[in-house]
């Protein structure tokens, strides 16, 4: 049975085949579902729409919850993990999540005191 999710055709399709591509099978994935947090309000707080999944041969872990939708966030939790057992198959070491957050967050704070203090 193939999973579907809330997404176009052609990125259900390609799912599919990265998921083949990489060896990789539903039966390998451990999927859970939990409650979002963030904006959203009323629909958050009482829908399961964050995804973790887990890939239990590498013990990779992903946790999704960009979209309202859980169907979206299963493929996203999916794309995600499948890039990073990709990173993992070719040797490349792994993003620090954590760094990246801090040179994001950086950034921003950069963008936001250069709009402050413009002269007019």
């Amino acid at each position: 049975m193939t999973t579907t999710f809330a997404v176009s055709e052609e990125k259900n399709r390609w799912l599919r085949e990265k998921m083949a591509e990489l060896g990789v099978t539903e039966g390998d994935l451990e999927e859970s579902f939990v409650r979002s947090s963030g904006a959203g309000g009323q629909h958050v707080n009482k829908t399961s729409s964050c995804v973790q999944i887990r890939h239990r041969p590498t013990g990779i872990e992903v946790k999704c919850m960009k979209d309202r939708s859980q169907s979206v966030n299963r493929f996203l939790a999916r794309r995600e993990l499948l890039e990073r057992i990709e990173r993992l198959q070719k040797g490349e070491a792994p993003r620090d999540a954590r760094a990246e957050k801090l040179k994001k967050q950086k950034a921003r704070r950069k963008r936001r005191a250069s709009g402050k203090y413009e002269k007019e």
